[in-house]
């Protein structure tokens, strides 16, 4: 990609290929306009707007953008968030909406917009103090250069093929997690189902709390703890931790758990956040710790079962509390289960984790695919 020919390669800024557009809509809720695109709808990165939310309960006043237009994240610039949608809809005042003047650049200006180059000079033009924000007579000015007709073409094309590519991998991924959603619920379902592996003869009706405990006083970790987990670390429907904190650096936490163990973010149920230890540690108060009980569960099938739909479904509506509720371990352990033999466990937790692994293998390939995206973004436009 270095070998490209920059010298026929023209200086524009923003406001030369589009706008600021600035439509205002005082009643989204009834304005027969379903799709809402806020901060959360946006992802670091990805080229296109791929979630929505619904414009039912929306209130304020809000923007509209049509199809083709740019949204452009200007709230905290660090998080990297421009994207181009392909449909109509209202979005957050922190969004500015760019559309444009011709249509010679046919989605150009997105890549442009997500070098690293450009998001240097976007946060280093964020102003505020709480939360800085990027002004559009800021944005209006950013130079860039634009490559004749034919090779904006080829470039555009190169970058759609890869976005597509990184959509199939989601595809494929999102198919996954579902058919294993399934098989999982089926688990826990009044008549037990799991292909052909299930049946009255080997099913035993039995509760939570008769298969795993929680929150005991566990022996002492055998080597000194430096790592703690708070509901932060812990992302919805991922049973992986996502990062932990340095206990040399202040906590007040003091529950101990150990590598293996199922944390369960007690408040909030309906965040799904559950996640497997792979280290010791301690954590949040708000965590429950939860381990199988032996000759009664296997622990690695532990976190199936306490990330199923049932579970989640008891775990909410035992939740008490007006702005933040929580649920009780007291509450969780009376919740019916029929459990299978250690034997059968085996079996179906092998293929559970069949799924875990080629879902990991998806994820990995994704993120190789959005490495390169952002590698050669950076080499062609940067």
């Amino acid at each position: 990609m270095n070998t490209l020919n920059r010298k026929n390669w023209k200086k524009f800024v923003v406001a030369n290929l589009v706008d600021e557009a600035s439509e205002r809509v005082d009643d989204p809720s009834n304005s027969k306009l379903q799709r809402f695109v806020g901060l959360d709808e946006f992802e670091s990165g990805q080229l296109k707007i791929r979630k929505w939310a619904s414009t039912e309960n929306l209130v304020s006043a809000m923007k509209l953008f049509r199809s083709g237009d740019i949204l452009f994240a200007r709230r905290n610039a660090y998080l990297r968030r421009a994207s181009q949608v392909d449909f109509e809809g209202i979005c957050s005042g922190d969004a500015i909406v760019l559309r444009e003047k011709t249509k010679i650049n046919n989605g150009f200006l997105t890549l442009i917009l997500n070098t690293d180059k450009f998001w240097e000079y976007a946060t280093a033009n964020a102003a505020g103090t709480m939360s800085k924000r990027v002004k559009w007579r800021d944005l209006a000015k950013y130079e860039f250069l634009l490559p004749p007709t034919e090779e904006l073409k080829h470039i555009t094309s190169l970058f759609q093929s890869i976005e597509t590519a990184i959509e199939q991998v989601e595809g494929q991924e999102k198919n996954l997690k579902t058919l294993q959603k399934s098989l999982v619920s089926g688990l826990l379902s009044q008549q037990p189902i799991f292909g052909n592996l299930l049946s009255k003869s080997n099913c035993k009706l039995t509760t939570l709390g008769d298969i795993a405990e929680c929150d005991k006083k566990y022996p002492e970790h055998s080597n000194e703890i430096s790592q703690y987990i708070g509901l932060e670390n812990i992302e919805s429907e991922n049973f992986q931790l996502q990062g932990f904190g340095d206990i040399a650096n202040g906590t007040t936490f003091t529950k101990r758990f150990t590598k293996g163990d199922v944390l369960f973010g007690k408040r909030r149920a309906y965040l799904k956040k559950v996640a497997v230890a792979d280290f010791d540690g301690i954590c949040s108060g708000d965590i429950l710790v939860i381990r199988a009980k032996d000759k009664k569960m296997i622990q690695e099938l532990l976190p199936f079962y306490i990330s199923s739909d049932v579970f989640m479904q008891h775990a909410i509506s035992t939740s008490a509390g007006s702005l933040s509720p929580r649920t009780k371990w007291k509450d969780l352990s009376e919740l019916a289960v029929s459990i299978p033999d250690l034997k059968t466990q085996e079996k179906i937790l092998v293929v559970l984790q069949q799924f875990e692994t080629i879902i990991s293998q998806l994820k990995q390939q994704k993120t190789t695919l959005k490495n390169l995206k952002q590698k050669l973004l950076n080499e062609i436009l940067g």
